[in-house]
């Protein structure tokens, strides 16, 4: 059961969440879907919106979910859960294997698909997209330390529609 609460009322840290608990970012609908592990992201003000951002790699299965939909979410779990979704969901496609069954996750679907097991949600509405390019770093050791022989992430900007919490 979730309960819907203003974003502002989020009590856990999301910066802690996305970087140290892995969460998810899934995008699609029950004729498909993928989600893969996020501990890339930020949250904040744009545009007037509540907003977040994540970071896909254009080989990972789940960004043309990300791409060809309206919408995505992020979602966290019980710490308890973490290995049992990363083991899967961080190391697996989707392209290969069914991650849901796996992880044993149950989806639920809204505007984009999360999991009832899920302690947070954020139902996020993709606003724009770009991408890194190597010629905007002006860090040079960026490229050779993330990219070296990987394709570029694009950068998703979602504004945050709705905020759930498990009850």
């Amino acid at each position: 059961m979730f309960k819907q609460i203003d974003f502002t009322q989020v009590k856990e840290n999301v910066v802690d969440l996305i970087k140290n608990q892995w969460g998810l970012v899934c995008a699609g609908d029950e004729n498909g879907y993928n989600m893969m592990t996020v501990s890339w992201g930020s949250v904040g003000e744009l545009w007037g919106k509540d907003m977040v951002t994540i970071y896909i790699r254009p080989e990972r299965y789940t960004d043309k979910f990300v791409d060809e939909n309206d919408y995505f979410t992020l979602s966290f779990y019980p710490e308890e859960m973490k290995k049992q979704i990363h083991s899967v969901c961080g190391s697996k496609s989707g392209r290969d294997v069914n991650k849901t069954e796996l992880t044993k996750l149950t989806p639920v679907f809204d505007d984009a698909p999360y999991f009832e097991q899920a302690k947070l949600v954020l139902i996020c509405k993709k606003m724009a997209k770009s991408q890194f390019d190597e010629c905007q770093f002006t860090d040079k050791s960026i490229k050779s330390d993330w990219y070296d022989g990987m394709g570029m992430h694009y950068i998703y900007y979602g504004s945050i529609e709705k905020v759930l919490i498990s009850e």
